[in-house]
């Protein structure tokens, strides 16, 4: 059977190749059953999957790729399917609710929109809080910023009086990329 996708070199480690081809097994299946007999599968199921990383796997940068555009798909299948049983403004309300829970957080003072990390090192302020500042612009302004800019989107690591907790942020942002997705 030929891969699923690219492998890294023999001494490089990549993702567990049997792990990635299972979870994508049950993924389409999930996707194409459709819940029909009860396997599902959603969106978020697809952005917290993880994988082993082992000696000649496949290419992290592939599986993740291939990954987003599965959150995609999940995300655009479900909205199709709210949309058909209560309507667009339903899905619009919907959306909006979820964008305001991310607002209190927003609308803190930079550098005070998280707690630093209990010790050692986290996320350079300035760096996440000039994305949450792109952020606050997109709602409120109408700016361009995209669920893959701020999923991509990587910080410098800085000592725990310049930094954010790295947790707490990665949560936050994986809320503002749902919200994203669900009005590309």
């Amino acid at each position: 059977m030929a891969d699923t996708f690219p492998r890294t070199g023999r001494w490089s480690s990549g993702y567990d190749v049997e792990q990635v081809d299972e979870f994508f097994e049950q993924a389409r299946a999930a996707y194409e059953d459709d819940g029909a007999s009860g396997t599902t599968m959603t969106a978020e199921d697809v952005r917290n999957a993880v994988f082993d990383l082992v000696r000649g796997g496949y290419d992290p940068a592939h599986v993740d790729a291939a990954l987003d555009r599965l959150e995609a798909a999940f995300v655009q299948r479900a909205r199709a399917r709210h949309i058909g049983q209560a309507g667009q403004d339903a899905w619009m309300e919907e959306v909006a609710r979820r964008a305001t829970t991310l607002y209190p957080r927003l609308v803190r003072p930079a550098g005070e929109r998280f707690a630093p990390p209990e010790r050692g090192r986290g996320y350079d302020r300035e760096s996440v809080d000039a994305l949450l500042d792109r952020l606050v612009d997109y709602f409120d302004s109408g700016a361009e910023l995209s669920a893959a800019e701020v999923r991509s989107a990587t910080f410098k690591s800085a000592p725990r009086d310049r930094a954010y907790a790295e947790g707490p942020v990665d949560a936050f942002l994986d809320r503002a990329v749902d919200v994203l997705l669900a009005v590309e």
